[in-house]
C-alpha cells in the first residue's frame, strides 16, 4: 500500500478511538460525495485517528498538515482549481504518493490554517476522483472562514476528548464497560467488588483525562509527573491560541479561561460576571465566552428557567456554568502553586482522600461524560426568598423521543456520601409532569428507592 510517512500520534500505544465507526460509516455510505470535516478542540487526537483510518482503509493516501507545509502547496489550492489533473500531479509528486481514483483519501489537516483550501473542497468533491476528509480546531472563529464561502459539500463530526470507555481500552480493560452497560440496563447492582473496581477506573480516568498523550504517558511509565507535564503542555498550547487567534479579545478570553477552576469551587458552580471585573455585563463579554466555546476548549450549561418540554425555548445564556473540556487539564489548571501537580496529589486523588472541594471535578467530568455521549447541557436554579421554590437541579436532559409529558431527566451528581435530596424532591413536587426518572449520581453502586434511580458515576455515559 502507499502512503506517506508520518510522525505525527506515531507510538507504541495504539489508541482505539469511536469516531473510527463513524469514519467507516461515511467512507461506506456517502461514496465520495460529501467530504467528512473532523471538527475538536486542540490535542485530543483527530490527525492521529484519520491517518490510522487512511491506512488501514485505503490503498494510499496524503496528508498535508498546514500546520507545517510550505506556502507553495497553500498556492496550489488557489492556482490549480480549474486544472485539478495538474492539482493531483503536483501533490503526488509531492509527497511522493500514487493517487488511486476511488481508492485514495487527501486529509487536508489543521484546514483552519488554509481558508483556500477549505472552500475549494466544493470542487474537489465534484471531481469525484478521491475521498477527502479535513480536519480542524478554531474551524468556526470568523478569522478562519473570511472571505470565503463555507462549503455545502462538508459534513462535520464532532470529536471529543477520550471518554471513559476509550480510557479503559487504553488501559487494557476491553470488558468492564460490557458489565457497567449489562447492569444499567438491569437497573441492578453492580456487586462490591465491581463496583470497587469501576470506581477505581473511574477515578483514575477523572485524574489523567482523556487527552491521548496524557493517556498514553500513563499508559506507558504509570508516572503522574510525566502525565501532568503532558497535560500542563496542552494547557499551554490553549494559551498561546488565545493569544494568537482572539485578537482584541484575546485578554478576555484569557480571563474566562483562568476563572475556571475558581468558578467551578464555588457551592454553586454558575459563572459569576463579577469575578472577571466588578459590574461586567454579560453582553460585553459573550465574544470572549463563545470564542472558548468555539474552540471547543470549554463546555456550557445554560440555565433553562423551565424544566419542561423544551430546554433550549427557555435556555437563558446569560446564566451558565463552564466547564472544562477535560477534568485531567482542569487538575492541572486548577492546582498549578508550583507549576506541577506532584504524584503524592495525584496519589491523594485517586484514593479520595485530597481535602478539596472534589465537587468541582465530579462535576466537571459528568459534565465531559454527558457531552461526549451527545447531550446538550442545561440545568435549573431558582433563587427565591420560599424556601420551597429555591432549588438548584445539576443536569436536564431530554429525552431522545419526546412525548406530550415526562420528558425532562432531572440529575444531582454527589461527590460524598452524606447528602440531602431536597432540591430533587422540589423539581418533582412543582414539574412533576414534566420530569421522568429523577436521577442521582454518586459515588455507591445502583439503586432504585422512593422514585429515585441512584447510579455510579461510572454510568453516566450512559445516560
Amino acid at each position: 500500500m502507499d502512503s506517506q510517512k508520518s510522525q505525527k500520534g506515531a507510538s507504541s500505544t495504539i489508541m482505539k478511538r469511536k469516531i473510527y465507526r463513524q469514519l467507516l460509516d461515511w467512507k461506506e455510505k456517502r461514496s465520495g460525495e460529501v467530504a467528512l470535516l473532523v471538527e475538536g478542540a486542540r490535542r485530543i487526537g483527530k490527525s492521529y485517528i484519520v491517518e490510522q483510518f487512511a491506512k488501514h482503509e485505503y490503498e494510499s493516501y496524503i496528508l498535508i498538515d498546514f500546520n507545517k507545509t510550505s506556502q507553495l502547496v497553500k498556492d496550489w489550492f488557489d492556482l490549480y482549481l480549474e486544472d485539478l489533473d495538474t492539482l493531483f500531479l503536483y501533490l503526488s509528486q509531492h509527497y511522493k504518493v500514487r493517487l488511486h481514483e476511488r481508492k485514495s483519501l487527501i486529509i487536508l489537516d489543521e484546514i483552519q490554517l488554509c481558508p483556500r483550501a477549505r472552500a475549494a473542497i466544493k470542487f474537489l468533491v465534484a471531481d469525484g476522483r478521491y475521498d477527502y476528509i479535513e480536519t480542524g480546531s478554531l474551524v468556526s472563529i470568523k478569522k478562519n472562514t473570511q472571505g470565503i464561502v463555507l462549503p455545502s459539500e462538508e459534513r462535520a463530526v464532532q470529536m471529543y476528548p477520550m471518554d471513559f470507555e476509550e480510557f479503559l481500552w487504553a488501559t487494557g480493560n476491553d470488558m468492564l464497560m460490557d458489565l457497567i452497560r449489562k447492569m444499567y440496563a438491569e437497573r441492578k447492582p453492580m456487586g462490591q467488588a465491581f463496583h470497587r473496581q469501576a470506581m477505581d477506573a473511574f477515578r483514575l480516568y477523572m485524574i489523567v483525562g482523556g487527552m491521548p498523550q496524557a493517556v498514553r504517558k500513563y499508559v506507558e511509565t504509570k508516572d503522574f509527573d510525566a502525565v501532568d507535564a503532558a497535560k500542563r503542555d496542552v494547557l499551554t498550547i490553549y494559551r498561546n491560541d488565545i493569544f494568537h487567534y482572539a485578537g482584541e479579545i484575546a485578554d478576555k478570553v484569557a480571563s474566562i479561561f483562568d476563572q475556571i477552576p475558581p468558578q467551578l469551587s464555588r457551592h454553586e458552580k454558575k459563572f459569576r460576571l463579577s469575578a472577571l471585573k466588578p459590574g461586567a455585563k454579560y453582553r460585553d463579554w459573550d465574544d470572549a465566552f463563545f470564542w472558548l466555546k468555539d474552540a471547543r476548549v470549554v463546555n456550557f450549561c445554560y440555565n433553562s428557567t423551565e424544566p419542561n418540554i423544551g430546554l433550549k425555548i427557555n435556555e437563558d445564556r446569560t446564566t451558565l456554568k463552564c466547564y472544562l473540556n477535560d477534568t485531567g487539564l482542569l487538575i492541572s489548571h486548577a492546582f498549578d502553586e508550583k507549576g506541577i501537580v506532584s504524584s503524592e496529589v495525584y496519589q491523594k486523588l485517586l484514593f479520595g482522600k485530597l481535602e478539596v472541594n472534589e465537587g468541582m471535578l465530579i462535576e466537571n467530568i459528568v459534565a465531559q461524560m454527558l457531552t461526549a455521549s451527545g447531550n446538550r447541557l442545561f440545568f435549573y436554579s431558582k433563587s427565591s426568598t420560599d424556601a420551597e421554590q429555591r432549588m438548584e437541579i445539576d443536569f436536564l436532559l431530554q429525552k431522545s423521543k419526546v412525548t406530550s409529558r415526562h420528558n425532562i431527566r432531572p440529575i444531582e451528581v454527589k461527590s460524598g456520601t452524606n447528602y440531602r435530596l431536597s432540591s430533587l424532591t422540589k423539581c418533582m413536587n412543582k414539574f412533576g409532569e414534566y420530569i421522568t426518572t429523577p436521577t442521582i449520581l454518586h459515588t455507591a453502586d445502583v439503586q432504585v428507592k422512593d422514585g429515585f434511580i441512584y447510579l455510579p458515576l461510572y454510568m453516566a455515559p450512559l445516560l
